[in-house]
C-alpha cells in the first residue's frame, strides 16, 4: 500500500458509538471510507486511556481494509508484535516517546506494517528530517492529542505545508496525515496545503448521511 494519488478518508474510532461498532464501522467504509482509523492511549503520554490490540482485532474481523493505528503511548515498542498479530496495517508513533525512532521505524516495516511518524503541534518538523526514508506515512497532529471534538489549530496550515515540502524534496511517496479538528472546512484548507489522508471522527460519525460527509470531506 502506496501513495498513489488521491485524498483517503480514515474515520476515527473514537468518535464512534461502541454500542454500534460493527455496524457503524461497515456503514462508513461502504459510503465511502478509505481506512479504519485507531487511536490508541496509554494514560501517560497524553491524559486519555482508550484501545489496544483487541480493539485492532475486532475491526480486522469486520474488514479487510487498511487498519490505520496511531499510538499515543511511551514506549511504543512495546506494541508492535501484539498489533501487527491483532491486523494493523499503519504503525504510528511520536518521535518523543521511544529512544531509538530509526530503529522502530525499520522494526515496524519489518512486521509488516507500513512505518508512520506523528508530530504533534509543539514538535518542530526536524523531527522527521533525518528519517524520511524510513517513513510510510508522516501524520501532522493539528490538535493537541488526547481527546476528540478539539478544534483545528489555524497554525497547523504552515507545517502541514513544510511537511509536504519535505516529503517532495527527498522524493518521498509518503502518506501526508493530518488528525484534529477535521470538517468540511478544514478539511479542504489542509488538503490545499498538501495533505492526503484526512482523520475525521466527529465529523463523520454524528453526520446524518456518512457518505455525503465523505464525499463533502474528500471535496468532491
Amino acid at each position: 500500500m502506496t501513495d498513489g494519488g488521491g485524498i483517503r478518508i480514515a474515520p476515527s474510532v473514537l468518535s464512534a458509538d461502541l454500542s454500534r461498532l460493527a455496524d457503524q464501522v461497515k456503514q462508513v467504509l461502504a459510503g465511502g471510507a478509505d481506512w479504519v482509523h485507531v487511536d490508541v492511549m496509554d494514560g501517560r503520554f497524553v491524559p486519555n486511556l482508550t484501545f489496544g490490540a483487541n480493539m485492532i482485532a475486532a475491526l480486522r474481523g469486520l474488514t479487510d481494509q487498511p487498519i490505520d493505528v496511531h499510538l499515543m503511548v511511551v514506549e511504543p515498542e512495546r506494541y508492535l508484535e501484539s498489533f501487527a498479530a491483532a491486523g494493523a496495517s499503519i504503525f504510528t508513533f511520536h518521535p518523543e516517546a521511544t529512544v531509538h525512532v530509526q530503529r522502530l521505524l525499520a522494526a515496524v516495516r519489518g512486521q509488516g506494517m507500513l512505518a508512520g511518524l506523528a508530530l504533534n503541534p509543539g514538535s518542530p518538523l526536524q523531527l522527521a528530517e533525518e528519517v524520511v526514508a524510513d517513513l510510510d506515512l508522516l501524520l501532522i497532529m493539528t490538535v493537541n492529542p488526547g481527546f476528540g471534538g478539539q478544534t483545528y489549530l489555524p497554525a497547523s496550515n504552515d507545517k502541514i505545508r513544510r511537511a509536504r515540502e519535505l516529503l517532495a524534496a527527498h522524493g518521498s511517496r509518503a502518506f501526508l496525515e493530518v488528525d484534529g479538528g477535521i470538517n468540511r472546512e478544514t478539511a479542504r484548507v489542509a488538503i490545499e496545503h498538501g495533505a492526503n489522508v484526512l482523520v475525521a471522527g466527529t465529523a463523520i460519525f454524528e453526520a446524518a448521511d456518512y457518505t455525503a460527509e465523505i464525499r463533502a470531506l474528500r471535496g468532491q
